[in-house]
């Protein structure tokens, strides 16, 4: 699947990534070739990776502070989200916060949560096939995989 492909069905989240939404891409996703599935699921987890940086995980949590009035930190889970709620807010997005990490700071407000985009790629495979899919991408999205984005955790 091309970039722009993928940038394509990223669009019809219109710019969230709801569970209702991301239903929507994997029906849509299902009624592709089970390989567009695969690429799809390549590309989204490049896209994640590319984004696990130290400069975007370290950012606080917007709208949240501890008790002592101090910035919260984001936890690898929130952390993982908020990268998948830049991707569904769309290729112009995700390009922009490489430039300034200010436009990935209000991502990280509990307002947003890519979570159920997580799940588009298992749900239109098994639409497709009827099948799960125990997959492996290429590039893992786990957050903290990406040793270049946090060159201090290198051993």
């Amino acid at each position: 699947m091309t970039w722009a492909d993928f940038w394509a069905l990223i669009a019809t989240l219109d710019g969230e990534a709801t569970q209702e939404s991301c239903r929507r891409l994997a029906e849509e996703l299902s009624r592709r070739p089970v390989p567009n599935i695969i690429g799809f699921a390549e590309r989204h987890a490049e896209a994640l990776y590319r984004l696990d940086q130290e400069k975007f995980g370290t950012l606080p949590v917007v709208d949240l502070t501890d008790r002592d009035g101090s910035p919260f930190p984001q936890s690898s889970d929130v952390f993982l989200y908020t990268r998948c709620a830049v991707v569904a807010a769309g290729r112009t997005v995700w390009e922009s916060v490489f430039f300034d990490v200010d436009k990935f700071a209000p991502y990280t407000s509990t307002e947003y949560d890519g979570e159920w985009l997580l799940y588009v790629p298992d749900q239109a495979y098994e639409l497709a096939t009827g099948k799960e899919w125990d997959r492996m991408t290429r590039h893992c999205f786990e957050s903290y995989s990406n040793r270049d984005g946090w060159p201090h955790l290198r051993n």
